[in-house]
């Protein structure tokens, strides 16, 4: 679940590009303070524009100062000063590590050992924030069931994480929450599943293990499903990304876009083709 959401580079401000790692060193000390130190290697891109996404939306202005951690000593570099909502992402981070290692146990038998690495971030997370570990859970509950239904779809196989998205959103976003913000976290939950379980064809195929798009078109693997149903797939993610775009549209932010412009309209549909296309995971340099 982790890893997709990224931006366009060459069409990325300077000030954006600062603002990006910025945010991304300030989650991860967001990390450290709610969940301590050890789960801060579970440190995502995807909950990185979390943060910056709901600090604009909110109106909380993200405050950088030069700073130094353990991982820059000797040069200091902006960092984005750790608030609450950073550190209570931090926590759903942590959260959302912990399970997505349960359920690698659970499917292929491996990552224990890194499980138990946030076995204790994972119990301070949910005794600071009860309710927002409660929305995991529910999805953890609902995410099972879709996937051992006899009626399997993509699309229905991606509900419970868009419907995780469209509650976090409302948790996190309080009063400032619309039918706009809900849509459009609800569309970025679903494109995260499917474009998971989309490059995931290959490996879930080899080893047995459920996937939407194998089940529903009986493909052998990704390139067998795109080359009998890849016009299906396309539609799926075109439609997806016309309700994002139409959406995000009537969201205000109080500070400016260009960076969640960037990352929405142009880095989602950029890792699409190249999943689609079968290419390795581009690698986003943020430090």
């Amino acid at each position: 679940m982790f890893g997709y959401v990224g931006y366009d580079l060459p069409n990325l401000f300077v000030k954006d590009a600062v603002l990006y790692k910025a945010c991304y060193c300030g989650l991860c000390r967001g990390i450290g303070a709610s969940c301590g130190q050890t789960a801060r290697t579970g440190l995502s891109y995807d909950v990185t524009f979390l943060a910056v996404l709901l600090h604009n939306i909110k109106g909380e202005d993200i405050v950088i100062e030069e700073r130094g951690c353990f991982g820059h000593t000797v040069r200091k570099k902006p960092m984005a000063k750790v608030d609450p909502l950073f550190e209570e992402l931090g926590a759903f981070n942590t959260v959302l590590c912990y399970y997505k290692l349960a359920d690698d146990v659970k499917d292929e038998g491996k990552g224990r050992a890194k499980q138990l690495v946030f076995r204790k971030g994972f119990r301070r997370a949910k005794q600071k924030y009860p309710a927002l570990v409660a929305l995991v859970e529910q999805y953890i509950s609902e995410q099972n069931e879709a996937e051992t239904s006899d009626m399997v779809c993509p699309d229905s196989a991606a509900e419970p994480t868009a419907k995780l998205m469209e509650r976090t959103s409302d948790y996190f976003l309080g009063e400032k929450a619309t039918e706009h913000t809900r849509a459009l976290f609800y569309g970025l939950g679903k494109w995260i599943y499917l474009i998971d379980a989309l490059d995931d064809c290959d490996e879930d195929a080899k080893a047995g293990t459920f996937n939407p798009f194998l089940g529903a078109y009986g493909a052998s693997g990704r390139a067998d499903l795109l080359e009998k149903n890849g016009e299906d797939v396309r539609f799926l993610f075109d439609t997806l990304f016309y309700s994002i775009r139409e959406h995000l549209a009537h969201i205000p932010f109080p500070f400016n876009r260009d960076l969640s412009d960037n990352v929405i309209l142009r880095g989602l549909p950029i890792e699409t083709e190249r999943v689609m296309r079968g290419e390795p995971r581009r690698k986003m340099k943020t430090v």
